[in-house]
Parts: C-alpha cells; sequence; structure tokens
C-alpha cells in the first residue's frame, strides 16, 4: 500500500513540474516575440514594404545625380503702368457731353476725337475775337493815313505813333483770344461745340461721363491706359538684393494662370524697404509679347542667376516631415532565402542593382535628412546630413507613402 502511494505522489509531483516547465517556455516564447517586435520598431527613421506594398504604391528608385541646374530666386509682384503712359480725358472748359464716340476696350490714337461738349460761354470770346478783327483792320487803314500825313508834313508825328501802339495792342489782344480758343479746342469761328482729343494713345479703360452729363477740368470722361510700356514690379527680400543686378532677365507668369511664360528685364532696384514690409522694390521692363497683361495683374516671378553642376534628385523624392525634408534610402532588401544578387568582380551595375532590389521580397527604408537647395527643371539640389555611400540606392518616386506608413505605423500594422 505504502509503495502505491508513493508511486501516485511521484507522478503529481512530476505532472506539476512538466506544467510549470511548459508555462514557463510559453512566457519566454512570448517575451522574445515582444522583444522581436520592439526591436524592429526601434529605428522610427524605417519602414519595410513588401514587393506588393511597393509594386502599388507605385515606387520607383533611383540615385543621387550630378546635374545643371540655373539657381533663381522667386518673389512675388505686380504688373504696373508708368503714370506717363495712363491718362485721364477731359476737357479743358466746362460743359455738356453732346457725343461720345467711344467705350471700354477701344484702341485710340493720341489727337483722335473722344467726345464734343457744348458751351454757349464760347460764343462770347468768339464775338470777341471778332470784335477784335474788326478793330485791328480799321486801326492798320488810320495807320497808313497817319504815315502819308507825317511825310507830307500834314499832321505831327506823335499822332502816328499813338495809332501805332493802339495797333499793337489790339493785335496782343486777338493773339490771347485765339490761343484761349484753341486751348480748349474750340473755333475762332461762331460755334458753341468743343471737341475733346485723346491725350495719348492706347486703350479705352473706362467711360466715365454719358450723353447730356456736365462735365470740366475736375471730372473725368474717360481714363486711357498704354499697355505698350508696362512695368514689373518685384518685392525681393534683403538677403537676396546683393544678387541683382541690372539687366538681369526675370521669367514671371500669371499668378491666377500660369500657363505662359513671360519675360522682363531689370532696370532699376529700389534704396529703401517698401511700407510695412521688410522687402525691396526692384523695377523691370516686361519684353516681348505682352498679349493678356494688364495693368494690376499680381504675377510670380524667378530671377535667373547662374548655372552649376551639384547633387540633385527629382523634386517628388523629398519629403517633408516636422518642418524637415527628408529622402528615403534602401538599406536592405530581404527574398525568402536571404539571398543577395551582386557581381565577383566587386564592381557594381547600379541599373542593375534597382532592378535586382525591385525583385526583392521586401525592402526596408530609412528616412535621412537633407537641406534642399536650387530647384529647376523637376530637379532640386539636395546636401546630405548624413553620410551615405555615394551609389546608395533611393526613392525617387512615392517617398510621400513610404513617410505616411512610417508615420502611422506604431498604431496598428495591416
Amino acid at each position: 500500500m505504502k509503495q502505491i502511494i508513493i508511486i501516485v505522489l511521484t507522478i503529481c509531483t512530476l505532472t506539476v513540474f512538466s506544467s510549470c516547465g511548459n508555462k514557463a517556455g510559453t512566457e519566454a516564447e512570448k517575451q522574445e516575440t515582444h522583444d522581436n517586435g520592439a526591436e524592429e520598431h526601434l529605428n522610427e527613421n524605417t519602414a519595410t514594404l513588401t514587393n506588393e506594398q511597393v509594386k502599388a504604391i507605385g515606387i520607383e528608385l533611383g540615385t543621387i545625380e550630378k546635374k545643371e541646374l540655373t539657381n533663381s530666386i522667386k518673389a512675388n509682384g505686380v504688373l504696373t503702368v508708368p503714370n506717363q503712359n495712363k491718362a485721364f480725358v477731359v476737357p479743358l472748359i466746362s460743359g455738356v457731353i453732346k457725343t461720345l464716340n467711344v467705350q471700354p476696350g477701344n484702341f485710340v490714337k493720341q489727337g483722335q476725337a473722344i467726345a464734343t461738349i457744348v458751351n454757349p460761354e464760347l460764343i462770347q470770346t468768339q464775338q470777341q475775337l471778332q470784335q477784335v478783327n474788326a478793330q485791328i483792320a480799321l486801326t492798320e487803314t488810320e495807320v497808313k493815313r497817319q504815315k502819308e500825313l507825317v511825310e507830307g508834313n500834314a499832321a505831327p508825328l506823335k499822332r502816328l505813333q499813338q495809332v501805332q501802339t493802339e495797333l499793337s495792342t489790339l493785335k496782343t489782344q486777338r493773339s490771347g483770344l485765339q490761343k484761349q480758343l484753341s486751348a480748349v479746342g474750340a473755333s475762332q469761328g461762331f460755334s458753341s461745340v468743343i471737341v475733346v482729343r485723346a491725350p495719348i494713345s492706347g486703350t479705352i479703360s473706362k467711360v466715365s461721363a454719358q450723353l447730356g452729363s456736365n462735365v470740366d477740368v475736375s471730372t473725368p470722361i474717360a481714363e486711357i491706359v498704354n499697355n505698350s510700356q508696362l512695368h514689373l514690379d518685384l518685392y525681393v527680400y534683403e538677403k537676396d538684393l546683393p544678387k541683382l543686378k541690372p539687366n538681369q532677365t526675370i521669367h514671371f507668369t500669371i499668378t491666377n494662370n500660369a500657363g505662359k511664360e513671360f519675360d522682363a528685364q531689370i532696370f532699376s532696384i529700389g534704396t529703401a524697404f517698401e511700407a510695412g514690409s521688410k522687402t525691396i522694390p526692384v523695377h523691370a521692363r516686361v519684353m516681348g509679347d505682352k498679349t493678356g497683361l494688364i495693368d494690376g495683374m499680381n504675377i510670380t516671378a524667378l530671377v535667373s542667376l547662374d548655372k552649376s553642376t551639384v547633387p540633385a534628385v527629382p523634386t517628388d523624392a523629398i519629403v517633408n516631415y516636422q518642418g524637415r525634408d527628408y529622402l528615403f534610402i534602401v538599406t536592405s532588401a530581404h527574398t525568402e532565402d536571404e539571398h543577395t544578387a551582386g557581381s565577383n568582380n566587386g564592381a557594381v551595375d547600379i541599373k542593375h542593382k534597382e532592378e535586382n532590389v525591385k525583385q526583392k521580397a521586401g525592402i526596408t527604408f530609412e528616412k535621412i535628412p537633407v537641406v534642399k537647395g536650387t530647384t529647376d527643371v523637376g530637379y532640386s539640389e539636395v546636401t546630405l546630413l548624413k553620410e551615405i555611400p555615394a551609389e546608395t540606392i533611393i526613392v525617387t518616386k512615392g517617398a510621400f507613402f513610404i513617410l505616411a506608413k512610417m508615420t502611422n505605423t506604431g498604431e496598428h500594422e495591416d
């Protein structure tokens, strides 16, 4: 009986120890799995994508290249017309509009009739002119008669001199009346109608008067703008001012319609800050075709500086995260048998290497910081803040999606 009890106790003891051993093993496996997962996410600058994910996102690979980029300054500005190429059409005497010959959008030449106005007061001035003309004719006859009398000693010289002075005064009055009528555009005959003419050539931008309205020197009938002399007022920051000089070329587009590019040439650089800002105005003359450009349009401009060969990547390869710029590089690629292709002599074929990476079942990408520089023809200059091998494979397209996966990792894995 004793032996049976001892055997039973032994079996129970072994069962307990076996159960504890299994539990300890399970806990160790869980801890190992947890440690491996923690190790996978230890580096927050990496993300691993499967081959299917890479294809679905459309990720493209390449390397940092040497590109000749044009260094430039980007700035905003506005198109303006110089004051000497803008004009108000005003009469030089008050009157009532009788005819109006233009409407907004019409092109007019200098001296072309814009409108006619009526002012009855002109008749009085014209009447005075006719009276003075009659007096001049009578006085000229008297001067002639007095000369004959003086020559025959029949009249004193003093009388001739008086008549000659009177004639000179009348001629002065006539000249003044003629210029007065001519200045306001009135005829010297009897007419109350004045023709108002265009002071410059250009396009009618606004018509302020209408038939029957009363106008004077302070009431414009219309406004004319000559867009052939368009200027570009560009506003640049103090740090960029030393890079600018007269005769530099500016390429610009209309801010709200960037379909066509125009050119301008710098002719003047401001010497004081624009009111309310830390920018300096730079004035440029618009060159070439000005079709579609209007006074007051907002523009976006690039000032070409120089060309240089620099390390560059496609602009889409650069992502911005928390105010800093980054590139993604390929740090490792895995196949099911962890086999990595390579050449026996150690020489690296970049194209072959890129294709080799794309065949892997999983690719790990690392985010590295860079400084973005000049942007031109779809490429941007980069300065690496972390040293990497010269032939490192980088992501040239689809970097945004890798960043999105990286920043979402930690909440859940799908």
